[in-house]
């Protein structure tokens, strides 16, 4: 657990702010995120031991990181952060930027301070959003379909790859999204709450369209029908486009 920071002044001097967000319950998620921090230097990623603490506001701060006692003598330094969130993954892609399974972190650059030369570069809140992962522990009765994502032209599972499915309510129209990530044998358990698509052919079967993206230019798609392949292990092959 992040520490409590009661003033939310105290954060003006943290170089990043972070706010974790489940997805699949809709609403900030304010316990259970642990961040690991690391640094750029000459020889790869080094471990930091600074802790982030909760703001009011249920973001998550680094105050006094980058205060120098001379800052005009340092350059600013390249950052990474990483989240874990029991029955998660993180999406790294902030909202808008296109999805890319080999990016495991959010970087950001830390710029040098003190108390009369305040950091160089503002700061907004970043949206750290947390898909269910295949270990997410959906309510009973909760329709999910399950499978792999693979690589077309090798047959290896692809690590980290976007799992969606989208479309609209039949009764008002509104949009919905459902998404994951593959782990690490390039598995997938995709939540299907809302209803898919109906023919007056087959009147008792939703057909749902899945997409799996490993990076711009690669992806994949599916269609599954429920109920009748509920519990088929389905496969989605990442192609170039």
């Amino acid at each position: 657990m992040s520490p409590f920071l009661p003033l939310e002044r105290s954060t003006r001097h943290s170089p990043v702010w972070f706010v974790p967000f489940d997805e699949y319950a809709e609403r900030v998620r304010t316990t259970g995120v642990t961040v690991r921090l690391e640094r750029l230097t000459d020889t790869g990623w080094l471990p930091l031991d600074d802790v982030a603490v909760r703001t009011p506001s249920a973001a998550l701060a680094y105050p006094g990181l980058g205060r120098r006692a001379e800052p005009w003598t340092a350059r600013p330094l390249l950052h990474r952060a990483r989240f874990t969130a029991p029955g998660h993954q993180p999406l790294y892609p902030a909202d808008g930027e296109p999805f890319s399974s080999d990016l495991l972190a959010v970087e950001f650059l830390v710029h040098p301070y003190d108390d009369t030369h305040p950091p160089a570069a503002a700061t907004v809140p970043r949206l750290v959003r947390l898909l269910p992962s295949v270990s997410f522990p959906y309510p009973p009765g909760a329709r999910t379909v399950h499978g792999v994502v693979l690589d077309a032209a090798t047959g290896a599972p692809v690590v980290n790859a976007l799992v969606e499915a989208e479309g609209l309510t039949s009764r008002d129209g509104a949009a919905w999204r459902e998404r994951t990530l593959s782990d690490a044998a390039g598995a997938f358990r995709l939540a299907l709450r809302w209803e898919g698509e109906k023919s007056d052919a087959d009147p008792g079967t939703e057909t749902f369209r899945l997409r799996a993206v490993e990076r711009p230019g690669r992806s994949g798609a599916l269609v599954v029908r429920l109920p009748r392949e509920a519990d088929r292990r389905h496969v989605i092959e990442i192609r170039e486009n």
